[in-house]
């Protein structure tokens, strides 16, 4: 290919790769433009080639991971550049070389992993005026997740919640996000993780279930007090009216 670059080809890059963010085990695609009397286009990875396009032959792939489609429009020739399974050490730059002095055209790969979200508990039950902590567990990302959570169908205000991140192996992060409330009646409230990759943010449910049985309670100690007293009180005021009738017929019959 060196000896391409000295033959003053006059051919140029119309059209170089654009920046593509993808979740690692996906495709990533590039494409790269070039006007007519191209002879070689070269992919390269990080500084490293891996596919070669020549005008005489096609593509020359040397692994099952970096292969290419080709497609000719006019007098114009695009290359797509095809990284399967990506991981995320393929991040970087990626690069279409067509041998020519200042003219490559380079974008960048940023792959990204969608970890595992948990809260521990499906269901909790709380009573009145109990001050609750969810804890919501996010580990394996890269990046960090961004965190929210809602209550029922609306968005909580981040002050009512606190996120940690953390780094774990593999390049690999996590985050440990703890909301505080205190429920006023049974509650459905979800974490969300999310990152640019995903095309919706995973999320993570719990229910909370309201316990007013200490209200009840007392409402029907309030009930068995007033009932005493009602019985008392009309007790008493029989007794008033018979102690009268036993007078009176005590002073008649003097």
């Amino acid at each position: 290919f060196g000896s391409l670059t000295g033959l003053g080809f006059c051919y140029s890059i119309t059209k170089g790769p654009e920046n593509a963010t993808v979740l690692a085990g996906s495709e990533a695609r590039f494409n790269c433009t070039v006007s007519a009397g191209w002879k070689v286009i070269i992919w390269l990875s990080k500084g490293s080639p891996v596919l070669t396009v020549t005008s005489s032959q096609g593509s020359l792939e040397t692994t099952e991971r970096f292969t290419s489609h080709n497609y000719t429009s006019g007098d114009q020739f695009t290359s797509e550049l095809i990284i399967h399974n990506t991981q995320l050490s393929d991040s970087g730059r990626v690069e279409c070389s067509i041998q020519q002095p200042s003219d490559n055209n380079f974008a960048f790969l940023s792959v990204q992993v969608n970890g595992s979200l948990l809260i521990k508990n499906s269901t909790l039950t709380v009573k009145e005026n109990q001050t609750v902590e969810i804890v919501c567990e996010a580990l394996g990302w890269a990046p960090a997740p961004d965190i929210a959570w809602m209550r029922n169908d609306s968005l909580l205000d981040k002050s009512s919640f606190v996120t940690h991140q953390s780094p774990g192996s593999h390049g690999l992060h996590n985050a440990l996000s703890t909301l505080t409330l205190t429920p006023r009646d049974t509650e459905l409230l979800t974490c969300l993780a999310d990152i640019e990759a995903l095309p919706s943010p995973q999320t993570a449910t719990v229910t909370l279930i309201f316990d007013n049985s200490a209200t009840e309670n007392a409402y029907s100690e309030d009930s068995s007090s007033t009932w005493v007293v009602v019985v008392a009180v009309v007790f008493s005021f029989l007794g008033i009216v018979l102690l009268i009738v036993v007078v009176v017929v005590a002073v008649r019959c003097c």
